[in-house]
Parts: structure tokens; C-alpha cells; sequence
């Protein structure tokens, strides 16, 4: 049983959905049954594949026993592992809140949910070049229909960037990965990690350029600057649990990057350093100090939020440009604290928003909320570890991030951090006095909220304390993902044993 473990997260939510398209006009009660109890079966498969990923083993599984390089192979390792797992988290925040309500706004959103999840699970357990294009494709398909649950002229409009700019990254995409599989002949990832290595001269052009065209859909995929435009209004105007889903959108763009080139072109693995770009490391930096601009000039909460995403997304790319194991091991503590913390504030928004009529997520006054004590208690906890501040994991993260920095690079990115970090403190600041104290006189505004919202909610913002509580443990598995990621050969050899010894005794 524990060697098909590995093809569960794609298969659980490929039969959900198809037990939902099945029963399409079938009763609320159902779908939420079934979406809700695959998600949390998914949470369980996913803790079972980091238990079983915590050994430092790689392994993988061959669909039809068809072997690598030929057949397609999903493998696990401790970052695949890791990030099954924040999916599957935020999952189980974002359907629950879901069944409040929102699901029933449109049609075929739980189907559409569970798909999105096989997309990403997908794309972060796939060995193929190939097949991470093709659950790329998964997921954005799913992502275009639940932008647009429930309508709305917002919603359209910035469906309509999110949609043409998403299409010209997978055309760039199919591109690059024809170029390189021209190039080298292969598209298994560890296959062409070998014979990257042992490149003739005159296709070591043609394959850098399919690399840094690579590295441009995953920038796009990222939101790194300047093709980040699309996310704050597609994120702000999606209906509350898509946002949070989405927060693990731009996370798959940072696993590409740091799946592919430490496997295929890092230096480790004998490649051609193609990350190795100043544009990196700057375009990085300028994402954070926009996204600080952002976030100071939002005027709408899920806006605030959208932009705070994006100030994380810089701060990712920042430590993959710094480019050392302690960096990538800060990264990941960074990466789970700021996509379940954000995921959970887009949920708050919407409960906010709910309670506050017809000013909703607007950064004005309002009447008072009837339930506004609670939802300014779990605001104000959001807010500390959104901006990094202690004694929430926020500070851990950053403080960890801080001291990767090394030589002229601290110069940079300590001081843009620290202003990114007051420009969070200001903005939310002046947002939560907006929304909890500056209210008009007059009856009190909404209705008590569904549990299940309070559920979502809190399950998502409970990892604040959580990571701080396991900082130990969860520090510790970092690292050796970072250790594991700076060591390709081992994924390689065990995926290609033969052709990893032949190549070892060539050079």
C-alpha cells in the first residue's frame, strides 16, 4: 500500500471531481460531503508522504510500470513531500469555509476546487518537464472558472489579464520545453540533468536560452516583477476561498524554480548555472519595493492582501537569488508561515466584508460589526505575523531570512525587508483602526457568521503560533530539504541508477 501512497494526491481529487461532475445537478449536501471528506483524506495522505520523506529517501512511482526516462514518474522527495502538505492545509481551510455558502454562488465549484488541487499536486510530485507543463495547464484551467464563480463585472475584468497573460506564459512554456527537448532529447527531469552535464558545444546556446525562457514562465507563474500586474486585482475580486487557494498559486512558481534548477541546471548537478542572472536577484528586490508601495496605497482590505502575496513573493525570490542551503532553508520556513497566513486573511476579509453592509472590504467607516471583537482579535493576530513581527512565526522567518544574507547582498535586501516589514505594520494599522474603531454611530451592521467560516478561518490562522511552537522540528526539516536540494545526484540515481553510474565514471 505505501508504494502507491505517492499517486494519491492525484488520483484522490481526479475522482472526487468526477464524482461531482457526475452528480452535477446533485444536492449541496452532497458535493460538500464529498469534497470536504476527499480534502481531508488528502491531508492524511500528505502527512503519511512526509513521515515517509523524512528519511532523506527518494522514491517514486512509474504510471503502467513504465520506467524512467521513458515512462512518466512521480517523485518524492522532501520538498515535494513538504509543499503536499501546505496544499492539503490550505485546502481544508479554504473548502470548509466554502460550504458556508460561497459554493453555492456558481456551479461545479467543488468539482472545479478538487481539479485545482490535482493540478498542483501534480506539478509539484511530476519528474516529467512534459507533464509539469500539462498540470500547469490543470490547474490554470480550473483557476480560470473559479476566478469567475458567482459573476460580477470585477470579477470579469480581471479575469481577462489573468487569462491572456497566463496564455502567453504556457505558449512560452510549450516553447522552451521544445527547445530543450530538441536540444537534449529527453524530457524526464533527471535525464536531462545527465546529459545537460555532457552537452556538445554547439547546443549548450539552445539549451540556455530554453532555460532562461523557463525561468521566465516561472517568474510570470511567481508574480515577480514586471509580470506581476495580474495578481492584485485577480487575486482581490475572486470570491473569498479561491483567493485562498490561490495563495499557493504563486508558490508553484517557486517550486519550478527551485525544483529545475538545482536538479537540471545547477552548478551541483553539472549544469549550466542559468539562475546565475544579476536580473534575479534585482527584479526581486524591485518586486518587494513595489509590493511595499502596494500595500501602502490599497484601499480595500483583499487589495492590502493581494499585495501583501506579493511582498512575500519578492522576499521568496530574493533567498532563491541569494542562492546558498541556508537561504533555501529559510526560504521554505517563509514560504509555509506566509501562504497559510495569507490564505487565512483573504478568508477574514470576507467575513469582515460581510459584517460591515454595504462599506464591505472598503477601507472606510462603517457601522459597528456585530461580532467585530472576535474579528478584531484574529485581525490583529493576522496582521503581527503577516508583518513579521514577534512573537509570531512572521519573525522567525524573516529574522531566519536575515541572517542567510551574506556579504554586499545584506546591504540590499536587510534594509528593503525591514521598511517592506513597517510599510505591512503602517498599512494594517491604519486598516484595523478603519475597520474596528473609526465607525459611525448607528445600529450595529450584519449577522452572526456561519461556524464554518470561523473554522476556515482559524485553522489556517492558527499556524502563526503553531510554527513557532514546532520552529525546532519544522527548521530542522528545512534544512534538510535545502541540504537534499543542493544534492541532485541522489534523486538522479535513484531514478536512473545505470545511467547516473555511467555519467559519474565519464567524468
Amino acid at each position: 500500500m505505501m508504494q502507491h501512497l505517492i499517486v494519491f494526491p492525484v488520483v484522490l481529487p481526479l475522482i472526487a471531481g468526477i464524482l461531482m461532475l457526475y452528480q452535477r445537478q446533485g444536492l449541496v449536501r452532497y458535493k460538500r460531503t464529498v469534497s470536504v471528506s476527499a480534502t481531508l483524506l488528502l491531508l492524511l495522505v500528505a502527512i503519511g508522504l512526509v513521515r515517509q520523506a523524512a528519511s532523506g529517501d527518494v522514491t517514486y512511482y512509474a504510471l503502467g510500470d513504465w520506467q524512467a526516462p521513458f515512462g512518466i514518474v512521480l517523485v518524492l522527495d522532501r520538498l515535494s513531500a513538504l509543499m503536499v502538505l501546505l496544499t492539503a492545509t490550505l485546502a481544508v481551510g479554504a473548502v470548509v469555509f466554502a460550504c458556508a455558502g460561497d459554493d453555492e454562488k456558481g456551479s461545479n465549484f467543488h468539482g472545479l476546487f478538487q481539479w485545482q488541487l490535482l493540478g498542483i499536486n501534480g506539478a509539484f510530485l511530476t519528474g516529467d518537464l512534459f507533464n509539469l507543463f500539462v498540470f500547469f495547464e490543470v490547474l490554470l484551467l480550473a483557476s480560470y472558472a473559479l476566478l469567475l464563480h458567482g459573476g460580477g463585472k470585477a470579477r470579469i475584468q480581471a479575469s481577462v489579464h489573468y487569462v491572456v497573460l497566463n496564455l502567453a506564459g504556457s505558449s512560452l512554456f510549450l516553447i522552451a520545453v521544445g527547445i530543450l527537448y530538441g536540444a537534449t532529447g529527453t524530457l524526464n527531469m533527471a535525464d536531462m540533468a545527465i546529459r545537460v552535464a555532457d552537452l556538445p558545444v554547439a547546443r549548450e546556446g539552445l539549451v540556455t536560452a530554453g532555460a532562461l525562457m523557463l525561468l521566465v514562465v516561472f517568474a510570470l507563474k511567481s508574480a515577480m516583477l514586471p509580470l506581476y500586474f495580474w495578481l492584485p486585482k485577480a487575486y482581490a475580486s475572486a470570491p473569498a476561498p479561491v483567493a485562498a487557494l490561490f495563495a499557493i498559486m504563486t508558490k508553484v512558481g517557486i517550486y519550478a524554480i527551485l525544483r529545475v534548477y538545482s536538479l537540471i541546471f545547477g552548478d551541483s548537478a553539472g549544469g549550466l548555472e542559468a539562475l546565475e542572472q544579476p536580473w534575479v536577484w534585482w527584479l526581486s528586490l524591485a518586486t518587494i519595493a513595489a509590493a511595499g508601495a502596494g500595500v501602502m496605497a490599497a484601499r480595500d482590505l483583499r487589495l492590502l492582501v493581494a499585495y501583501l502575496v506579493l511582498v512575500s513573493v519578492g522576499t521568496l525570490l530574493a533567498s532563491i537569488g541569494i542562492g546558498t542551503p541556508q537561504a533555501t532553508s529559510a526560504l521554505l520556513y517563509y514560504l509555509i508561515h506566509t501562504t497559510l497566513i495569507t490564505g487565512g486573511l483573504f478568508l477574514l476579509a470576507e467575513m469582515i466584508g460581510l459584517q460591515r453592509g454595504k462599506a464591505g472590504t472598503r477601507l472606510v467607516k462603517g457601522r459597528p460589526m456585530v461580532q467585530g471583537t472576535a474579528l478584531g482579535i484574529l485581525f490583529f493576530a493576522g496582521a503581527i505575523a503577516v508583518a513579521g513581527m514577534p512573537p509570531l512565526s512572521g519573525a522567525i522567518g524573516k529574522a531566519l531570512m536575515l541572517n542567510a544574507v551574506e556579504g554586499t547582498q545584506r546591504l540590499w535586501l536587510w534594509p528593503l525587508l525591514l521598511v517592506a516589514g513597517l510599510c505591512s505594520m503602517v498599512a494594517l494599522a491604519r486598516a484595523g483602526s478603519t475597520l474596528f474603531w473609526r465607525s459611525y454611530r448607528g445600529n450595529i451592521s450584519g449577522s452572526p457568521l456561519p461556524y464554518r467560516q470561523w473554522f476556515g478561518v482559524i485553522w489556517l490562522l492558527s499556524a502563526a503560533p503553531l510554527l513557532v511552537v514546532l520552529a525546532g522540528p519544522v527548521s530542522s526539516y528545512t534544512q534538510a530539504t535545502a541540504e537534499q536540494l543542493a544534492n541532485p545526484q541522489v534523486l538522479i540515481r535513484t531514478l536512473l541508477p545505470d545511467q547516473a553510474t555511467d555519467a559519474g565514471e565519464a567524468q
